[in-house]
């Protein structure tokens, strides 16, 4: 396995396409972190890498080893008829290794995310959206990944092996105090802060079932975790106890679907489906900053005529969609694979994509879909038949 550190560009999705061929939530890896290649894979040797979901190099490259999908240079997007996004914007630049993971704090002003562009594994850095600096906030032999901005600006969590095995850590902004939250065997990723900046939603592989599990630490307690249900990248919403995370059906394909389930008074209830498909995994769910819409990632493999194959190409496109399920729009489009999205208060989509030749992180913004028709004869589900 290559150990130059483009080929290791992990986004915040990672792991989300763990069993998507395979039909669960295990995985395996050799040095990085990929799918399972069969059933009930058991992993194996998960310190080894950053994880990974959306490997965007071609099968030549330096990530042939770790690739399930390739470039896209087979792909031909299809057009459709509605204008969903307008403003697309280019925020980073690197030529060299990749950056990804990108998180956005509540004013606006700064944009956090992992990179590649310096050393052979990923380091949490920032930079002012507008600005051209960009400054590392981590700086560790290890991995550091998957960064979130508390709701008061001052910490930024993030999963990393630098402790032995991945777990849960965070930094000051100023990247002065750093401290572990998790120190468990298992493999803990993917924090995500409440709203009142008091707990945190991670995932963690139960070695035993080898199942994602959703699990909430409050910080005031570090050392005592709850256990609520079964998933991965949880992200809680910005105005209430509702979380946000992607699952695997227990049948047919197993694609993974978006979910949301409400604390009340710390129990988990209602898990609700709010988005599926029979062609697509749907990955990597983030919350606008008004609490009242979700984007995610939709991925899945076809051929250049839309056939299957062997070797198919890769599709990674991102989607938004009310929170409950409704008026849901494709707002990227064309020859890149574009994943890991996380929304901004400008109403901005900021996601890492492929389509500079690198990956970088870009946004774009959502054209707001029209409001629902009281006639109920007219009111539709927008995309729900017609795409994931």
């Amino acid at each position: 396995m290559s150990g130059d550190r483009s080929a290791m560009t992990f986004a915040s999705a990672a792991m989300a396409l763990v069993g998507l061929l395979a039909g669960c939530e295990a995985f395996s890896s050799s040095e990085d972190i990929a799918v399972a290649p069969e059933l009930g894979a058991t992993p194996t040797n998960t310190r080894q890498a950053a994880p990974r979901s959306v490997p965007t190099t071609q099968a030549s490259g330096p990530g042939s080893g770790i690739s399930l999908f390739g470039e896209l240079n087979d792909y031909q997007g299809v057009p459709f008829a509605a204008q969903a996004a307008h403003g697309l914007q280019q925020h980073t630049f690197t030529r060299e290794g990749a950056d990804f993971d990108p998180e956005v704090d509540r004013t606006g002003r700064l944009l956090i995310f992992a990179s590649t562009r310096h050393f052979t594994r990923p380091d949490i850095y920032v930079k002012a959206i507008g600005g051209a600096a960009v400054t590392q906030l981590t700086d560790d032999p290890a991995s550091d990944v998957q960064p979130q901005i508390s709701p008061n600006g001052q910490w930024v969590a993030f999963a990393s092996d630098r402790g032995g095995n991945w777990d849960i850590w965070i930094t000051s902004i100023d990247g002065q105090s750093t401290q572990q939250l998790t120190k468990s065997p298992k493999a803990e990723v993917h924090p995500s802060w409440s709203q009142d900046g008091q707990r945190l939603v991670y995932c963690a592989l139960n070695s035993q079932t080898k199942e994602w599990e959703l699990w909430v630490l409050d910080l005031q307690q570090p050392g005592l975790q709850k256990y609520i249900g079964n998933g991965l990248f949880p992200r809680w919403s910005p105005k209430d106890d509702v979380i946000v995370y992607q699952r695997a059906r227990a049948r047919g394909k197993r694609w993974f679907g978006i979910w949301t389930l409400r604390l009340v008074n710390g129990e988990p209830r209602f898990p609700t489906e709010i988005a599926s498909s029979d062609e697509h995994a749907l990955i990597a769910p983030a919350w606008t900053q008004n609490g009242e819409r979700v984007v995610y990632c939709a991925v899945g493999t076809q051929s250049p005529d839309g056939s299957a194959a062997s070797n198919p190409s890769a599709t990674g496109e991102v989607w938004i969609t009310d929170a409950n399920g409704k008026g849901r729009i494709r707002i990227t489009h064309g020859p890149a694979v574009n994943y890991s999205p996380a929304c901004g208060p400008n109403g901005l989509v900021y996601f890492a994509s492929n389509r500079s030749g690198t990956e970088n992180i870009w946004s774009i913004a959502p054209i707001q879909p029209p409001a629902p028709v009281a006639d109920a004869r007219s009111t539709d589900d927008a995309g729900t038949k017609a795409g994931p």
